[in-house]
């Protein structure tokens, strides 16, 4: 199936689409919404590292499943082989109706805005964005390897900006303002436990996109060692850095300090540089979200190509450029999709049906291992979960309690993006349909 596609990648390509797939705008913003929830600098840490630790048995889980189906393209052919191909489908439908092309459509547009605050360009923030999508979509278009390289040299720009934060927060700004007592900002009860909860959810949401390198497996040119020591070392840097990163918010904040600005990275800097302070944050934001669209332009397409090589979509999906052995049409399509989605301005709304639509993916594809495992192995396996089942129970169990409480908390949001998922099984049986007849 996927011997059409171009082996060009290695171990730091996939190290750098790991990484890119995760880090995008909100480790610059959003750690005041965790403040929100936890009000002291310890529970605020812990909720980063609770995240990371979730983060991390995900990763262990999908380095097995790329280990021991090397030939799989990734998340979508997991569910195809362990349970049904309609489940599969059904997957690869909310990818591009809901979680990639919606999310995509968001980021594009917080580049542009980000970008115009630099420029003072005289255009629409949807003009910006479609430019941002239409140029990402050529130079995928081009190439795995154009598409990799551009995703790399913005992986490693994001990864100076972080450090570049780090310096900041910990050697330019004077008097630490952080207080690491008391530890618990209410007694231990279920209230407490109920905040820390609503305050790892936009966490792990944080630490999502690490799965989306799984989708590269038919153009890496070792996938059963590189895909793995890809997802351990990438998200492994980025715990490393997010911890770090909310150790400076903290550190340069205070708890109070954090929860009450919403834009943390661009008040350290301030602290640091002044009001030029903003501008360089601007530039670092910019950077990381045209990197984050990078890393989807170059991932998801994938999926699509391989629902089409299955007979369950439209035959063109499945093209592969004879000349740059990419699939250009379903690259196209990733472009044409978020294009109209950020030209309409729905985008927000689709965000907000995001959050139980990705967890359930999580979660379903962490089960694959236990099918996988009851099957007979062709050869040694490279790669095993420590601790599983217990490791891979506690991120199955992770990803579903996020579902639970999305719903609960939103659950208007919440029942269209199920509506949307459930779309797909009609649109399953259309395609499995025609293929029948072809």
């Amino acid at each position: 199936m996927s011997s059409k596609l171009a082996r060009r990648l290695g171990l730091f390509d996939a190290t750098m689409i790991v990484m890119g797939g995760i880090v995008g705008s909100g480790i610059f913003i959003n750690s005041y919404v965790v403040a929100r929830q936890v009000h002291t600098s310890a529970l605020i840490l812990f909720a980063w590292v609770l995240g990371g630790i979730i983060a991390l048995a995900g990763a262990f889980i999908y380095a097995e499943l790329a280990a021991c189906r090397p030939n799989l393209n990734g998340q979508y052919a997991y569910i195809r082989e362990a349970y049904h191909p309609a489940v599969a489908f059904v997957y690869g439908w909310a990818l591009l109706l809901v979680t990639q092309t919606g999310g995509m459509a968001a980021v594009a547009v917080t580049f542009a805005r980000y970008f115009l605050e630099i420029t003072h360009a005289p255009l629409a923030d949807w003009a910006v964005a479609v430019l941002a999508l239409t140029a990402l979509t050529i130079i995928n278009c081009m190439g795995v390897r154009a598409g990799s390289t551009t995703q790399n040299v913005l992986m490693v720009i994001k990864i100076v900006a972080l450090v570049g934060l780090v310096a900041c927060g910990l050697f330019l700004i004077g008097e630490p303002r952080a207080s690491f007592h008391p530890v618990l900002d209410r007694p231990v009860s279920l209230n407490l436990l109920t905040a820390i909860g609503a305050a790892v959810v936009p966490v792990l949401f944080s630490y999502g996109g690490w799965q989306t390198a799984s989708f590269m497996t038919a153009e890496l040119r070792h996938p059963e060692e590189d895909l793995s020591r890809g997802l351990l070392i990438g998200v492994i840097a980025v715990i490393v850095f997010y911890i770090t990163v909310n150790f400076v918010y903290v550190r340069g904040l205070g708890a109070d300090g954090l929860a009450a600005t919403t834009t943390p990275a661009t008040a350290i800097v301030r602290q640091a540089f002044g009001e030029r302070g903003a501008s360089l944050i601007a530039i670092a934001i910019a950077v990381s979200t045209l990197g984050f669209l990078s890393q989807g332009m170059l991932t998801a397409p994938r999926v699509y190509y391989s629902m089409a090589e299955d007979g369950l979509f439209f035959k063109a999906v499945a093209r592969v450029s004879p000349r740059t052995r990419v699939p250009s049409v379903a690259i196209a399509l990733q472009g044409v999709f978020a294009v109209l989605i950020a030209i309409s301005g729905r985008y927000e709304q689709i965000l907000n049906y995001v959050v139980s639509v990705d967890f359930i993916s999580f979660g379903l594809t962490a089960t694959c291992l236990f099918v996988f495992r009851r099957r007979p192995q062709q050869g040694p396996v490279a790669y095993r979960v420590p601790g599983h089942p217990f490791t891979t129970l506690f991120f199955v169990a992770a990803c579903w309690l996020v579902v639970i409480n999305t719903v609960y908390t939103y659950p208007a949001n919440s029942a269209i993006g199920m509506g949307i998922v459930a779309a797909g099984i009609p649109a399953y049986f259309f395609w499995s349909w025609r293929k029948r007849k072809a």
